[in-house]
């Protein structure tokens, strides 16, 4: 397999500057008001329930505006990423914020070496398992940081949408990538990134995976966990089809035309169950 990690930690690396720097992350609305949650969390709120209290570990968390929108809703946080960039980013978001969120640089297949303990809470968010070659090692991965008792929180893009022709222009929602896990990866070489930004990349190659729901579940199923919970939505956190979506007064994103037609996102919910 490719030294994906390699190439698409320069990737992160470069992009967290410019991500930071942006609107679209609003580190200035963070440390302006105490209260303000990220929209994916805002939106994630009538799942996640109360996290108070909470010891919870948010993987592949970037530059942590989830992180920090947890860790005001009560939750004692830690941040994982590969991305040591990102995890900068992060730690002057969290003091710019004035909150107390622990960091820590590593792959996530590697997440149980690098914390101590067992967490009450695992919390995956948008964008994320498409970085990551093999979905069951992930989940066994999250199995082994879950305290008894304690639950997966993920909301991602849905195969489907990933699996779509971003290419089109003739209005037609098609399938034309990989819907379902694939030995090697999909590689793309684009010059920019999801946020308006002036800055000229020169780590432009990434490698990225879809899997199907099917294999989420059962790989999550497998790892020993119970599912509690799993729910598809119509609608986005970003324009993932432009020219074809329209933004709804919540700030997602869905199909302008007959968005029942297409899976946007989806919540999985699961819980490791203490032993009998």
């Amino acid at each position: 397999m490719s030294d994906y990690l390699t190439v698409n930690r320069a990737n992160w690396d470069e992009r967290a500057g410019a991500h930071a720097a942006s609107a679209d992350y609003g580190f200035r609305r963070f440390a302006e008001d105490p209260a303000h949650l990220s929209d994916v969390v805002r939106f994630d709120l009538p799942l996640l329930g109360d996290v108070a209290g909470r010891r919870a570990v948010h993987l592949q968390c970037h530059i942590g505006t989830d992180t920090l929108s947890l860790s005001r809703l009560g939750a004692r946080m830690t941040g994982l990423d590969f991305s040591g960039e990102s995890l900068k980013q992060a730690r002057r978001l969290a003091e710019l914020a004035g909150a107390d969120i622990e960091y820590v640089q590593s792959d996530v297949y590697a997440a149980r070496d690098v914390l101590d303990g067992d967490f009450d809470l695992v919390f995956t968010g948008i964008g994320a398992l498409g970085w990551l070659p093999d979905i069951k090692r992930w989940a066994r991965t999250v199995a082994s940081l879950l305290a008894p008792g304690g639950r997966l929180f993920l909301r991602e893009g849905h195969p489907v949408l990933w699996a779509c022709d971003y290419d089109r222009t003739d209005g037609v929602i098609a399938l034309g990538e990989p819907y379902f896990e694939q030995a090697e990866p999909q590689i793309y070489d684009e010059p920019g990134t999801y946020v308006d930004t002036d800055h000229q990349f020169v780590h432009t190659v990434t490698h990225e995976w879809n899997h199907g729901l099917g294999e989420i579940v059962t790989a999550v199923l497998e790892a020993g966990l119970t599912l509690t919970g799993l729910v598809e939505h119509q609608s986005v956190p970003w324009n993932a089809l432009p020219g074809r979506m329209r933004q709804l007064d919540n700030g997602e994103w869905q199909l302008a035309e007959r968005p029942e037609r297409l899976p946007h996102t989806y919540t999985l919910q699961a819980v490791r169950l203490p032993s009998a």
